[in-house]
């Protein structure tokens, strides 16, 4: 069975980790937000994607779920001692990512091309692909009438300012790579990570072609909430924000025009009438992943769980 996964970072990528741990690099395929891209310091940093290509390089710092294990931070302590903006937290083997990726960009190498070498060196066979090699970037507005990049919102700002609704600044322009779209064509599933659906899966399905791409395929996506709370960054938060109270529910709402398949957890049992309501199949079970014991659990439901789809759409 092959899979093409859509994903963010931290949350979404425990998933995509116990799925790499069950299929080979032929069966699965990972498309990451760029959304939350960003310059600093003159670099090209891309979070989500580095913490994709982190996690099943097995590089990836086990306590924050972001950066890289066995981190040093000489430079970002120097450039805290000079007085330079230091908000956003890079260690020295990070570090070394980034400006190499902007070195890179700058000989006129594409996002893809740069993540697919990277990935090479890292060990990484499973084919990840940024959303596009155009650049869009999440634009988050606030009621106190700031336009936030969405790093500056996350990091910079604590995720503090009230969100009033989110822009994607270049997203009529980019488009998706061929090879993602590709992977999407010979998949047999679409699965839609825990990751955050405003801010880390609709950049990727606003990009034109993705959601024509996965219009005939069967579409799976977990929850990134349990009993209204986000498992890990500010979804909650947002869906309050925005009016929507946060529940399994509404990620499934919010998502009802694609999905074939909804996985959410024990707690939230009481909202599976609502959502089969929406002809959605439901999967209820234990969707926290506290260690990689977890990842390869989930993905193992999950995955049995497509099966069991494409078995009754035979």
């Amino acid at each position: 069975m092959k899979i093409a996964a859509f994903t963010g970072g931290v949350g979404g990528a425990k998933l995509i980790h116990g799925l790499a741990k069950l299929l080979p690099a032929e069966e699965l395929s990972v498309i990451v937000n760029t959304g939350d891209d960003f310059e600093y310091l003159g670099l090209k940093i891309s979070p989500d994607l580095d913490t994709v290509c982190y996690t099943l390089a097995e590089l990836a710092n086990p306590a924050t779920g972001w950066g890289r294990k066995d981190e040093s931070w000489t430079i970002y302590q120097e450039i805290a001692a000079l007085d330079g903006p230091n908000w956003f937290h890079i260690g020295d083997r990070d570090l070394a990512t980034h400006i190499l990726r902007t070195y890179k960009l700058n000989q006129g190498l594409t996002l893809s091309e740069i993540t697919a070498e990277l990935c090479r060196c890292w060990g990484v066979k499973h084919p990840i692909f940024p959303m596009s090699d155009q650049s869009v970037r999440t634009v988050v507005h606030t009621t106190g009438g700031e336009a936030l990049t969405f790093q500056e919102y996350f990091v910079h700002q604590a995720c503090e300012p009230v969100v009033e609704h989110f822009e994607f600044v270049g997203i009529e322009d980019a488009h998706p790579h061929p090879q993602a779209i590709s992977a999407i064509e010979a998949c047999d599933v679409v699965i839609i990570s825990p990751s955050n659906p405003w801010v880390s899966i609709d950049p990727i399905l606003k990009i034109s072609g993705y959601v024509d791409a996965i219009r005939e395929k069967p579409v799976v996506s977990v929850s990134p909430l349990i009993s209204g709370k986000a498992l890990k960054g500010p979804a909650a938060k947002m869906y309050q924000e925005l009016g929507v109270t946060p529940s399994a529910g509404a990620v499934a709402a919010h998502y009802k025009d694609i999905l074939t398949g909804f996985v959410f957890d024990e707690q939230d049992r009481h909202e599976l009438e609502k959502i089969e309501r929406w002809r959605i199949i439901a999967l209820v079970t234990d969707i926290l992943m506290n260690n990689d014991q977890d990842r390869v659990r989930l993905a193992e439901e999950v995955l049995r769980f497509c099966e069991t789809i494409l078995n009754r759409s035979r």
